[in-house]
């Protein structure tokens, strides 16, 4: 698999999250066996680009290459600007968002608002594409399947971006209307791979081991890209390539291992962030792990409760590790065969 000059370890995407894939977690994702990790939207807007959300969005400091940042605007020079800005910020591949359905984003007309006027797309995709083409950074894009159900357009988006120079394009099988609602198609993935040259990657409920056998073998894409089900289980990304290349489930992992990796993402977390700012936005982390492991019943809730409690670093390290140690030693917990279940 390869972006450009880039070639990938696998065909395990992470999918940009706003508010969920910042760098501690997509070095997390990319150690348990993504292959690749794109950054959280990134606004074009220049006078927000000094802003210390901002900021933390660029921050890539030891994260393997290649470094992946998704853009987002509804003006093509912004977003060229915005470009090279990222570019001047290690940068090495930029993605431009045309997917997110946020209604934030969309009354903009940003993000998948921008699939309803399709000469405004190509030109910032034009746009773009030029702005990197002299620094040697290759442009790929994320879409949905089109604005709404009457209009699912992204195959002629498709076949224009490839014109324009995207190297690779990435298909929610869902239109902008559908939000995260119903259930994801991949017809239309399949059917832009029948047309374009260049790399397709699916996206979409792709939740487990054998959906995503099923998703390649249905549309023939080049990878898949993982978003929602890797929250609090970023372990998905090995499952999925264990079972693909031997057919075979990976046994789930120990408490132990769960314990190394989520107090690694803690403490990267913690530093990314700070304290006040930390604490508070590990919480969600924190309560998708909890909902993901083999806990006795009740246990996540009664965990969720506690750490939403606590406001210092000290508080919740002491949290979470005493309750890794009383889940660790309880008899009840769901049995490691039905892990995969109960995730």
């Amino acid at each position: 698999m390869h972006i450009g000059a880039f070639t990938l370890p696998n065909a395990l995407f992470v999918a940009p999250m706003a508010g969920v894939t910042d760098r501690p977690f997509r070095k997390l994702c990319k150690r348990l066996g993504a292959g690749y990790a794109v950054s959280e939207m990134v606004t074009s807007r220049p006078d927000l680009q000094d802003s210390l959300k901002t900021s933390r969005r660029a921050n890539h400091e030891g994260e393997a290459a290649p470094i992946a940042v998704q853009i987002a605007g509804t003006d093509a020079q912004m977003m060229a600007d915005a470009a090279r800005y990222n570019i001047d910020r290690g940068a090495q591949i930029i993605d431009i968002n045309m997917g997110c359905p946020a209604k934030k984003v969309c009354n903009k007309w940003a993000g998948s608002a921008l699939m309803q006027d399709e000469t405004l797309a190509m030109d910032i995709v034009q746009a773009v594409v030029a702005a990197c083409e002299p620094h040697g950074v290759p442009v790929t894009l994320k879409m949905r399947t089109g604005w709404c159900a009457s209009v699912r357009n992204a195959p002629t988006l498709a076949l224009a971006a490839e014109s324009a120079g995207v190297q690779m394009l990435t298909v929610h099988g869902r239109t902008r209307e559908q939000g995260y609602k119903g259930q994801a198609e991949h017809d239309t993935v399949a059917h832009i791979k029948s047309r374009v040259r260049i790399p397709v990657v699916a996206n979409g409920d792709i939740n487990s081991p054998e959906k995503a056998r099923e998703v390649l073998r249905r549309t023939g894409a080049d990878a898949i890209m993982i978003g929602r089900a890797a929250q609090g289980r970023p372990w998905i990304f090995r499952e999925i390539a264990h079972f693909l290349a031997t057919g075979e489930h990976l046994p789930p992992p120990d408490l132990a291992d769960v314990r190394v990796w989520l107090l690694d993402h803690l403490h990267d977390h913690y530093d990314l962030y700070g304290e006040f700012t930390g604490v508070r936005s590990a919480r969600k982390h924190l309560g998708w792990y909890a909902q993901s492991l083999p806990l006795p019943a009740g246990a996540a809730a009664v965990f969720r409760a506690r750490v939403n409690t606590t406001s210092t670093v000290e508080e919740q390290l002491r949290c979470v590790s005493e309750s890794l140690d009383a889940w660790s030693s309880d008899t009840t917990t769901t049995p490691r065969d039905d892990w995969k279940l109960a995730a």
